[in-house]
């Protein structure tokens, strides 16, 4: 095993270890069915990918035929060119050179669009994948949203409006360590699209995922703090508003 690069394995038992735990301790949550969905993308992922790196031969036959097609025409037209047999036709000509010069230019740009059109297409799949994970971090965040370590403060009390607090504080602690842990597997599964597809537009999405998943660690670290720090009402579990 080489440990200059993510194993796609590794990260795929880590999401299964990390499901069956939460399942555990806390069996039936939406936060288990989260991690049960994530660790099921985890291990599509590498499939994924292996399907966006396997070459398209259908369509760089098409590609190459169309390419063939265009140049053919081209040579064609060129060749039908008249050079001016006298001064008065080199006015018409230098019309006919303008306009061919023109052709080749759009001829050049379509046979760019054709060349590229392979790379487009694996890069619009990533990023349909990397959207999904970015949706799954979403998800995660909104489990997470209505955890509040204050809950547990001396004097706080309830609203009608105020969610339902059912966990211990040792249980929130637990909630929102795989909150956390949950939000890290998801930036390495993105990683695992950088790591394999060198395409600028897939480097930047992926950042942008692990930017977000690290800063919601980040909220929910302090949330951690909070609860380790905040002073506890008499009964322990005094909710909050």
């Amino acid at each position: 095993m080489s440990y200059r690069r993510l194993q796609g394995q590794e990260i795929i038992a880590t999401a299964d270890r990390l499901m069956a735990r939460i399942s555990d301790r806390f069996p039936g949550s939406g936060l288990s069915k989260v991690a049960s969905e994530l660790a099921q993308v985890t291990r599509e992922t590498e499939q994924r990918i292996a399907d966006l790196r396997r070459p398209r031969w259908g369509l760089r036959a098409g590609i190459g035929f169309l390419i063939l097609l265009i140049a053919a025409v081209a040579l064609f037209a060129l060749a039908g060119m008249q050079r001016p047999d006298s001064i008065s036709h080199l006015g018409e000509f230098v019309q006919l050179l303008e306009s061919t010069i023109n052709d080749l230019v759009f001829v050049g740009v379509a046979i760019l669009f054709l060349v590229t059109l392979e790379e487009r297409l694996r890069r619009r799949d990533a990023l349909r994948a990397l959207h999904e994970l970015r949706s799954l971090v979403h998800i995660v965040d909104m489990h997470q949203l209505t955890k509040d370590p204050d809950q547990f403060s001396a004097g706080r009390t309830d609203t009608k409006a105020s969610p339902a607090r059912a966990l211990s504080p040792a249980q929130l602690g637990r909630y929102l360590d795989y909150c956390s842990e949950l939000l890290s597997i998801i930036g390495k599964v993105a990683a695992l699209y950088a790591q394999q597809l060198d395409d600028p537009v897939v480097l930047a999405a992926v950042g942008e995922v692990e930017t977000l998943t690290a800063g919601l660690s980040n909220k929910i670290w302090q949330k951690l703090v909070i609860l380790g720090t905040a002073p506890r009402s008499p009964a322990g579990h005094t909710r909050a508003q």
